[in-house]
């Protein structure tokens, strides 16, 4: 994808009818819906802010902008309306109905709305889980190839780069799935299980660098799924009024933040289970400095989510209350 210009703040661009509605003063104030404040845009209505997204052929949002308004707007509309009125008024403001077309100004318009749908694409993926995204996705960048074909290689570039973002999505949730039937399974063997033939953990990996490299591949596979739009969506479910929580309960398409914390948890639980299970002092204190070491190494590989996980394991009143093995 080629670099895109950047519109600087209140820049004055003017279009046929001799008025822009991206037009800006440079002072603080009310510009045609959009508020600004020392020269930084701060509010607006909602009509104002998705007409500051939608490029045109002089104009293109700054990538701050794109972000920020991709990842708030869902709040307030859900994202398969948004980019309804995106491609619409691309469509009214480039006259792409129309029989016949301005080919320059298309040529000028069309790598700034393939930028965008592409860094819509990259940054929220898993928005066109929604097969509403999709049609209109796919409706808008039939027109882009339709009309240039310059652009039809990067139309179907972005197109295969998606599916396949959903597709590893759908295998790692398959993966999940059967990771937590697998683990009732084996809670269920192991409370039949003699202690005797029971291995703790030092003895299945002695070496606790090697048990830290591989709690953080476990941790930067899970954190690589987790989607910017699922904090917004969890944290601010709470603080939503009652209208608009139907929105968020509408958008909710993953659950990756969701097994994230589910996987702290049960590395907590793990790192206390084995440290009570055996039944000597002197084995359990063992174990209590496997896993010091283990979080030592976390900590100076960077994983800090598995340090947490373990100090937090230690902590559990099950441990604490052990005084002589402390």
């Amino acid at each position: 994808m080629e670099k895109m210009p950047q519109t600087p703040t209140f820049a004055a661009m003017f279009n046929s009818s001799g008025y822009s509605r991206h037009l800006y003063v440079n002072r603080e104030g009310n510009c045609g819906g959009l508020f600004y404040q020392d020269n930084n845009l701060v509010s607006g209505s909602l009509e104002a802010l998705i007409q500051h997204l939608v490029p045109t052929a002089d104009y293109y949002p700054d990538r701050t902008y794109i972000f920020t308004f991709l990842l708030s707007s869902r709040l307030f509309i859900r994202p398969y309306e948004l980019l309804a009125k995106v491609c619409l008024m691309c469509i009214e403001q480039q006259r792409l109905n129309e029989t016949i077309l301005d080919k320059a100004k298309i040529r000028k318009f069309a790598p700034k709305i393939v930028q965008l749908l592409y860094n819509w694409t990259e940054t929220f993926p898993y928005d066109f889980r929604d097969e509403r995204m999709m049609r209109n996705l796919k409706d808008m960048t039939h027109r882009i190839a339709a009309m240039d074909e310059l652009h039809r290689k990067s139309v179907q570039q972005m197109t295969q780069n998606l599916i396949r973002k959903l597709a590893t999505l759908n295998q790692y949730e398959e993966v999940l799935s059967k990771l937590n039937a697998s683990a009732t399974d084996r809670l269920t063997v192991l409370r039949t299980k003699p202690q005797s033939i029971q291995r703790d953990i030092v003895t299945i990996c002695n070496d606790p660098y090697t048990l830290a490299q591989q709690l953080t591949h476990i941790e930067l596979e899970r954190l690589s799924h987790i989607g910017p739009e699922e904090f917004v969506q969890t944290f601010a479910h709470k603080d939503l009024l009652d209208n608009n929580k139907s929105c968020i309960n509408d958008l909710k398409k993953t659950s990756n933040l969701e097994a994230y914390v589910e996987w702290f948890n049960r590395l907590s639980y793990l790192v206390a289970t084995e440290i009570c299970m055996p039944v000597k002092k002197k084995h359990r204190a063992r174990i209590i400095e496997y896993f010091i070491d283990v979080a030592r190494e976390c900590f100076n590989i960077g994983n800090f989510n598995s340090l947490m996980a373990i100090i937090s394991g230690m902590n559990m009143s099950p441990v604490s209350r052990l005084k002589k093995t402390w």
